[in-house]
């Protein structure tokens, strides 16, 4: 039976895609930074470990303690929304901390395991934004975009070792905390950008093609367990058709 380690489980796409697994059959490693078991089911097959992306020991303890494992899952990660020009340079380096440097963390303590037993998965979760550009996300876009890149130069660095590594790119997904970090939108949108701002956020509300949660869960499953899959997994519909468009 095998093992997948998953990062940010406590919700959104983290959460359901341990969900996910657990369903099929397989051991689910769910961390998060402050554990929480009443999320997830009741099961011998799950095991709920403390882990912080942006702490080396966190990392090093929950990969310990994980024991062997066949997947990973970089899903933690943090949104923010608002003007570039007033989002403080600590809120950009947060950003950059759990979305970028976070991921390079924990892939570079499992790829010792995954290397000298020459198997293993790595699947990055990024984000639609990497396809398309959107407003009023750009420090976001910028952590993610750098993964893209990162993940693409490690594919063909691992694949003499036989260790596969994918994207997932979900696409708007309304009922995750995207925003939930950032500390105050009203301070992110200055006045000058007042009325532009409330057009692009009427559009999200608008938008009647969308990404579930079970939609990344699946992308990240198939990306996993498929080795024909490609480096690039868009999940959701309105992820794929940006996919298409930018072809």
């Amino acid at each position: 039976m095998k093992t997948v380690l998953i990062t940010g489980s406590s919700s959104g796409y983290g959460l359901e895609t341990a969900r996910h697994f657990h369903a099929r059959g397989w051991n689910v490693v769910a961390t998060m930074r402050t554990p929480r078991e009443d999320v997830l089911p009741r099961s011998e097959r799950i095991r709920v470990l403390a882990l912080d992306v942006t702490k080396p020991e966190s990392i090093a303890a929950a990969l310990e303690a994980a024991g062997p494992i066949d997947v990973v899952v970089n899903n933690a990660g943090i949104g923010a929304l608002g003007a570039f020009e007033a989002t403080p340079m600590t809120l950009v380096r947060e950003l950059f901390e759990t979305n970028t440097f976070g991921v390079m963390a924990v892939t570079q303590a499992v790829l010792p395991r995954f290397r000298s037993r020459r198997s293993g998965v790595i699947i990055n979760v990024t984000s639609s934004v990497t396809l398309a550009p959107m407003p009023l996300v750009a420090a976001y876009t910028a952590s993610k975009t750098a993964i893209e890149g990162f993940t693409a130069s490690l594919a063909f660095e691992l694949e003499p070792f036989d260790v596969r590594v994918r994207l997932v790119e979900p696409g708007y997904c309304p009922t995750t905390r995207f925003a939930s970090h950032t500390p105050d939108i009203a301070t992110l949108i200055p006045d000058a950008y007042a009325s532009f701002a409330q057009r692009v956020l009427a559009g999200f509300g608008e938008q009647s093609v969308v990404t579930t949660e079970h939609d990344v869960a699946e992308a990240v499953f198939r990306a996993a367990t498929d080795p024909s899959a490609p480096l690039h997994n868009p999940a959701g519909p309105d992820a794929v058709a940006l996919a298409r468009a930018s072809a």
